[in-house]
């Protein structure tokens, strides 16, 4: 039926919009699959979470965008062999949580200009052509700015105890994440979702009756509210 994609740099409130559209189809009783990405609790996983805890540097950039590209590839990869690509073969509907999006805007964000162009038409051969993953038929962005989202990032970290890994830990990092996303928005065509008003966050119901809405307008989803 459909791939659609939510992505967002860390603490642009991603997670949320995908648990509130989740919601939705539960609600509507509407047929769908959800995936989410990194699959942290499974071995494919295991050179990502050796990269995000800094064992091959402490800083994104130590490894290379093509290089730290294939742990995620991998992890995806294994995904769809074992977990939904029966469903998606079939026509289900499919909800991701991050994809392949997120390696054009984390590992596009190490590079700038015609080379961060040059690395987006790779990935785009390698996860969907050599890899042979599906391409999404919608990618919704969820664009904050890097100051926002890492103010966000800050105060979940001190709600729930958690440490940030080596993607959430400087704002420059974000901010060329935050451009790579921008940049990866007009290369692919994803539809952006603005999600600040005024220098602040939107209202959580707020985006997600946009995203909605979107998803209406491209005949994906049924009911109202």
């Amino acid at each position: 039926m459909a791939l659609i994609v939510l992505e967002g740099i860390d603490g642009s409130g991603k997670s949320t919009q995908f648990r509130l559209l989740c919601e939705y189809m539960d609600r509507h009783r509407q047929g769908y699959t959800r995936v989410r990405f990194p699959q942290y609790d499974k071995p494919s996983s295991a050179l990502l979470t050796m990269y995000l805890q800094g064992e091959f540097g402490t800083d994104p950039g130590d490894v290379n965008p093509y290089a730290a590209s294939t742990f995620y590839a991998v992890d995806r990869y294994a995904s769809f062999q074992k977990v939904w690509g029966g469903d998606y073969r079939a026509g289900a509907l499919i909800l991701a949580d991050r994809y392949t999006t997120s390696n054009a805007v984390h590992q596009g964000a190490k590079r700038s200009g015609d080379a961060r162009r040059a690395f987006f038409q790779w990935l785009d051969e390698f996860e969907y052509g050599h890899m042979e993953l599906p391409r999404p038929d919608i990618v919704l962005y969820m664009d904050v700015s890097a100051e926002v989202a890492l103010g966000n990032m800050r105060a979940r970290e001190a709600e729930t105890g958690t440490t940030a890994d080596i993607h959430e830990t400087g704002a420059e990092y974000l901010r060329n994440c935050c451009d790579s996303a921008k940049d990866a928005a007009g290369f692919y065509g994803w539809r952006p979702v603005s999600c600040m008003e005024d220098g602040k966050m939107r209202g959580e119901r707020e985006i997600h009756l946009e995203i909605l809405g979107i998803l209406r307008g491209a005949g994906v989803l049924v009911g109202e509210g």
